[in-house]
């Protein structure tokens, strides 16, 4: 049964780069494997019908620890040895997997890709801040609008803390956070709260602490009780740094993905 990569029209989409690496990488199986590239055109009816049918079916998007693409007017791979794709069995985030010997960490860091966790905050912390998923994710896994998210979290916040709430949405030309960085947002933060944002990730890897979906990535190390928003998990080093070993292990470049590699590494996670 050949590899099925699900196509989507736009032409600058970098899933026209991705499914021929994925296609030649990619061992065969006797039943369908589907791959999907962010939820963009049929992709969530055809992930509905994937597990109706109970097939196997893999979602690729932007990685996590990597260099960042340029996005907009349309998305532009900058640097093709340091920018990594995470590849999901099953879910838009990783949340399985063995922890690795560390060498793909190596390999980030002799890149100049930012691995090492540098502890949390210390001292006085301020505000909370809110980072929803786009309103596509957002439907796709709470079921109501982006709106309708926020509101409800912010209401369960003000239940256990008066703490200021900033807003980050995702950075879209013409919105407010065009061309700002999370990293400001993050100075003097209390905690991150999220349902499927990358921002989680941003804010461990910037010493403050995330309560996220229990389908996020960094599900393994934050907590989803907002009851606990005043003291939220704060996990050892040894932990994030075995946590951060097993996020290397599901991103994988282009190069890698064609030669195999993220097929062999990802079978070893299963």
């Amino acid at each position: 049964m050949a590899i099925i990569t699900h196509k989507i029209a736009w032409d600058k989409c970098l899933s026209h780069q991705i499914w021929p690496a994925i296609e030649k990488g990619w061992k065969d199986s006797d039943r369908p494997i589907h791959f999907f590239w962010g939820l963009a055109g049929k992709n969530i009816p055809e992930i509905a019908e994937c597990i109706r049918k109970n097939e196997e079916w893999w979602y690729v998007d932007v990685g996590y620890l990597t260099e960042q693409i340029t996005r907009y007017p349309e998305p532009i791979i900058n640097n093709y040895d340091t920018t990594y794709f995470r590849i999901c069995k099953g879910n838009i985030h990783t949340i399985r997997g063995k922890v690795g010997d560390g060498t793909r960490v190596t390999k980030l860091a002799h890149q100049g890709i930012d691995v090492e966790f540098k502890g949390w905050l210390t001292g006085e912390t301020n505000h909370i801040l809110l980072c929803p998923s786009s309103p596509t994710v957002t439907h796709h896994i709470n079921g109501i609008s982006q709106d309708e998210w926020v509101r409800q979290v912010s209401e369960e916040i003000r239940k256990y803390t008066d703490r200021p709430i900033k807003f980050r949405n995702k950075p879209r030309p013409g919105n407010e956070f065009w061309n700002t960085d999370i990293k400001d947002d993050l100075k003097d933060c209390h905690c991150v709260v999220t349902n499927m944002s990358l921002s989680a990730v941003d804010s461990i890897m910037n010493m403050v602490p995330a309560i996220t979906h229990q389908r996020h990535i960094a599900s393994f190390i934050t907590t989803r009780d907002i009851a606990k928003i005043n003291k939220p998990m704060r996990p050892g080093h040894k932990t994030i740094n075995e946590w951060i070993k097993m996020v290397a292990d599901n991103q994988f470049t282009i190069q890698e993905i064609k030669d195999g590699i993220a097929f062999k590494v990802l079978q070893e996670q299963i």
